[in-house]
């Protein structure tokens, strides 16, 4: 099954329209991460309704998007992995987290619904290596000793593009498997040891859908609209938990947001019996001296209408919203850090 309406892009173009005579904002562009693809095209849509204000995003992956800011051919860039301090000064930029999120393996097994296969992470890590070859392997088996697995060989799917979600991913399997952490290591995009590459959250959903016996990884919303099986996890605390908004939410509790410079958090093997171990934010990027103040303006505008209004929304598609006090920090950021020609901010929440 494929991603439904407007989610079945990997880009969308919201445009605001106007009547003869009248008035309007430029609409917003953006591009980069897939991971908040389906909350900001559904925050987008609720927008354009409400302002006529309309935003051009494109899926095009954290990889992509970074690069583009940097060139400065969009207003804002979105990536899942976090820039550090030293990288955001040499891009003369800021980010903030817009909603969290989890990262979830998803399989396509005959017999099998969500929450039915338990894997740990050095498990997942074999098997992403390429060491566990087969649905019965022994290891898999350790974790699922009532379930009939089949000796159906693994098929491999992973992102092919410059993605957050595969720094999550594999920032998440370096920190509990150190063969991993050697041989692949953490980045946006690494050298895959095998497996199918698909561009896109949207891309892997649907190789997984369309392949037999094959593992993948998607943000939450993706498995969700897809209706894909996923698996449970053993977590930092070793409870079998699933990737529900709740264990989510348990896993950024201790999140630290005023003490993070630039908001770099990684939310990943997290502890707490209750966290789901693959969760990370995801974030925007904009100038710290926009090209275009006024564009400036009206993405800022854009999200923080969503911080405002869109929390039920994120909700829904199983992503967790940002906390009051962390949104009032991003807000005091954007102040103090995007300024126009004038010196003056860009823009200003009136909350």
């Amino acid at each position: 099954m494929r991603l439904a309406s407007i989610l079945l892009s990997t880009a969308f173009v919201i445009a605001g329209s106007a009547l003869a005579g009248e008035t309007r904002a430029a609409d917003i562009s953006g591009a980069g991460a897939t991971f908040p693809y389906p909350i900001y095209a559904k925050w987008a849509d609720s927008y354009k309704k409400e302002t006529g204000v309309g935003l051009n995003y494109q899926s095009i992956g954290s990889g992509g998007g970074i690069k583009q800011i940097t060139a400065r051919t969009v207003t804002f860039g979105a990536s899942d992995m976090p820039l550090k301090s030293e990288d955001l000064a040499k891009g003369e930029l800021i980010q903030f987290p817009t909603v969290m999120g989890g990262i979830v393996p998803v399989v396509n097994l005959d017999g099998f619904n969500s929450g039915d296969l338990i894997i740990d992470g050095p498990t997942l890590a074999k098997i992403f290596l390429g060491e566990i070859k087969t649905w019965d392997d022994p290891g898999i088996k350790k974790l699922n000793p009532h379930a009939k697995l089949p000796s159906q060989a693994i098929a491999i799917v992973h992102r092919s593009d410059g993605s957050g979600t595969t720094f999550i991913f594999t920032n998440y399997l370096s920190k509990i498997s150190p063969e991993w952490q050697s041989k692949v290591g953490s980045n946006t995009s690494v050298e895959w040891p095998g497996g199918i590459g698909a561009k896109g959250n949207e891309g892997v959903a649907n190789n997984v859908v369309q392949t037999k016996g094959s593992i993948g990884y998607v943000e939450t919303a993706y498995a969700k609209q897809n209706k894909l099986t996923t698996t449970k996890m053993i977590n930092k605390d070793g409870k079998a938990v699933s990737a529900a908004p709740q264990a989510i939410m348990a896993a950024a509790a201790g999140a630290d947001w005023a003490h993070a410079p630039g908001f770099y958090m990684i939310l990943t093997d997290s502890p707490g019996a209750a966290s789901w171990p693959i969760a990370g934010a995801t974030f925007i990027l904009i100038p710290k001296q926009p090209n275009d103040p006024a564009a400036a303006q009206e993405a800022l505008k854009f999200f923080d209408w969503a911080y405002k209004n869109g929390s039920q929304m994120a909700s829904e598609l199983d992503y967790v919203p940002m906390p009051a006090n962390v949104v009032g920090l991003i807000r005091k950021t954007w102040a103090e850090s995007v300024k126009g020609p004038d010196g003056k901010p860009v823009f200003a929440s009136t909350m």
